[in-house]
């Protein structure tokens, strides 16, 4: 793709990336007044260049994602101009791709970092961008499901709500696998009982 055509490029998710050492220090207020919805990284401080083994600058990945279409040079010339980062942005191909980016969550050779260091802002809904690209999430619930020894859905969103908030919009985004899983366990409760031998 030539540069002529890349700064013609137009989608609403943008990914980017800011220094911390060049990053003005209230980055995040910075953002906030743009009202633009916002996800950035943790600070990937631990990130080992192939090249010398030295660790990279730290900086933070980024993405907007605007409510219409905005061009390479729009978001690009925001960026520099903003967060004094590098002109360079890139269209958002994939959420959960971004997401795995963030933390490393698919690459184990390099360093992890903690999702709860994920920051957003300007109306980004991050509990639902975590539900939807966390697979530890779902595992998580589910051993909270299996341990609980509750049966019915309703008893089981209560204890969640309870006991665990930050899960309640996971269990609502997957409730149709939640409610099967739990009529299922009735279901060879009842038939567990029914099929006991009688004296």
């Amino acid at each position: 793709m030539t540069q002529k055509t890349k700064k013609e490029q137009r989608s609403n998710k943008w990914a980017f990336l800011f220094y911390q050492e060049s990053a003005p220090e209230d980055y995040l207020n910075i953002l906030e007044e743009l009202h633009v919805p916002f996800i950035l990284s943790p600070w990937h401080d631990k990130d080992v260049n192939r090249s010398t083994g030295g660790f990279k600058k730290a900086h933070k990945h980024g993405a907007f994602f605007f409510d219409s279409l905005k061009s390479y040079s729009q978001v690009s010339d925001l960026i520099s101009d903003k967060l004094n980062g590098p002109a360079h942005v890139e269209v958002v191909m994939s959420p959960k791709g971004m997401y795995d980016y963030f933390t490393h969550a698919e690459n184990p050779e390099k360093t992890p970092y903690n999702v709860e260091d994920i920051e957003s802002g300007a109306g980004f809904e991050l509990d639902k961008f975590l539900a939807e690209n966390n697979p530890d999430l779902l595992l998580q619930v589910y051993e909270i499901m299996h341990d609980s020894n509750l049966k019915e859905f309703a008893d089981f969103t209560d204890l969640i709500a309870q006991k665990y908030p930050d899960l309640l919009f996971y269990v609502f985004d997957k409730s149709y696998f939640f409610k099967i899983y739990l009529d299922s366990k009735r279901y060879n409760f009842v038939k567990g009982k029914t099929d006991e031998p009688k004296d």
